[in-house]
């Protein structure tokens, strides 16, 4: 999922970030620990804002993919409770002019971590969370059915931060646990399922800094991307 724009609103909008509110809570500076593990498709530790759109996977379906997206609204913009509004379909689009271009769209990821490495949850992770739509993997289609998707609070072109890296690793580690067909031949990006639809996470992300991380707690040196 990717809705971005140009560097040019960074600088300020990060200003404005300390300002914003969540719709539960006020922003934390510092990121989220993550207490390792997962109950009930749940991840330990995290806010938890449900999202009325997800619907069961398929019958029989193993979860054996991770896919990785960014977000930001409106684009260029960071903080506040917009995506959360968005993703619960409770988003003002009289707001910003940006918001009437996505009105009426119902979509929803299972995880937002955000720039100070806050984490949110929307969907359990044994049901189907709405995030990458048209999509195929190694000549599967519809990744939904088989994905978990995390989105970062970012842009293509814009560094993510350590916090979120860190924060992305440890869930990474905890999802490859519990699922183990999610295998590091198995985290893509949203770009890589729907190529020419999609650009995210982008230029920006750093694949190598990333796998890294998560190879630091699992042994597993391989790559796909």
């Amino acid at each position: 999922m990717v809705y971005t724009s140009t560097k040019s609103h960074v600088a300020k909008n990060m200003a404005k970030a300390d300002r914003s509110k969540s719709i539960d809570q006020v922003q934390s500076n510092v990121s989220t620990p993550v207490r390792e593990g997962i109950t009930d498709g749940w991840l330990n530790g995290v806010t938890r804002v449900a999202s009325p759109n997800f619907n069961q996977r398929p019958a029989d379906t193993e979860i054996n993919l991770l896919v990785i997206h960014n977000i930001s609204l409106p684009p260029g913009e960071y903080g506040g409770d917009h995506i959360e509004r968005f993703f619960t379909n409770q988003l003002d689009h009289s707001l910003h002019p940006f918001f009437k271009e996505i009105e009426g769209l119902k979509v929803s990821s299972h995880l937002l971590i955000k720039r100070n490495g806050e984490v949110v949850q929307f969907v359990p992770f044994n049901q189907r969370a709405w995030h990458a739509g048209l999509s195929v993997f190694q000549t599967v289609e519809n990744c939904n059915d088989f994905s978990i998707g995390i989105e970062l609070e970012g842009e293509d072109d814009v560094p993510y931060t350590s916090h979120q890296y860190s924060v992305l690793a440890d869930i990474t580690r905890s999802l490859m646990a519990e699922y183990p067909a999610i295998s590091m031949d198995r985290i893509v990006g949203h770009q890589h399922i729907s190529p020419g639809r999609k650009t995210d996470p982008g230029a920006a992300f750093d694949w190598t800094g990333y796998f890294a991380q998560v190879s630091d707690g699992t042994g597993d040196d391989s790559r796909v991307v």
